[in-house]
């Protein structure tokens, strides 16, 4: 049956059916071959309602372009749309101590050091990723909130350390449980099992990237 046919509802003669049997079975086999991934069907046949986003996006490559591997678009398309749609998660967590992700990254990472390790601007920058005028700028306003503080190392002064007031303490503690309540909460589709896989896979994809300790 034509597209054209099945949209119609009408019903397809014998002879062009045995006439266009070779044909249509012949380029979708091609179209798998050369592109594994982009069939949906084989990840939702058992249940079709398990297709997503990215399936239709990988189907109508497949159907337009059969010549491409789009198989990296499983799952670099998943990451990205999984970004969309987590970060407003959390940032409404975040909110509701008072703070965004940018202020919480530093928080955090100041308190998993622990009190007696207080931090480096640079050492800030690394872990967060960003550029130096970025965390000068995180740390002024968490400063001018009282919950940092900046002072120069004893053992150089020409070094400023971050450190942790009893304010930000206060704050990082009662937002840390309610953030791992959101996480735990976005991750509920997945089993332990599943959720310890897909770590180990993530792993990899960034060591690979060279993302290091």
């Amino acid at each position: 049956m034509t597209k054209k046919e099945s949209d119609t509802g009408t019903t397809p003669t014998v002879a062009p059916a045995a006439a266009s049997t070779a044909a249509p079975t012949a380029a979708p086999a091609a179209a798998s071959a050369a592109n594994p991934a982009a069939d949906p069907a084989a990840t939702s046949a058992a249940d079709p309602a398990a297709a997503d986003h990215v399936d239709k996006v990988l189907s109508q490559w497949a159907e337009q372009r059969p010549d491409l591997d789009v198989s990296p678009m499983a799952v670099i398309g998943r990451l990205k749309r999984l970004v969309l749609l987590i970060e407003p998660e959390m940032k409404r967590t975040f909110a509701g101590h008072g703070l965004d992700s940018a202020s919480f990254d530093v928080l955090a990472t100041l308190r998993r050091n622990g009190p007696d390790h207080p931090l480096t601007p640079a050492e800030l920058m690394r872990s967060a990723m960003v550029t130096s005028g970025a965390i000068t700028q995180r740390l002024d306003r968490l400063q001018e909130r009282g919950l940092v503080s900046r002072s120069p190392s004893p053992t150089d002064g020409r070094v400023v350390q971050v450190a942790l007031t009893e304010a930000g303490l206060k704050l990082i503690e009662g937002a840390l449980p309610d953030h791992l309540s959101t996480e735990q909460r976005l991750l509920s589709a997945l089993s332990p099992a599943e959720r310890e896989q897909f770590a180990r896979s993530l792993r990899a994809l960034l060591l690979g990237l060279g993302d290091g300790r």
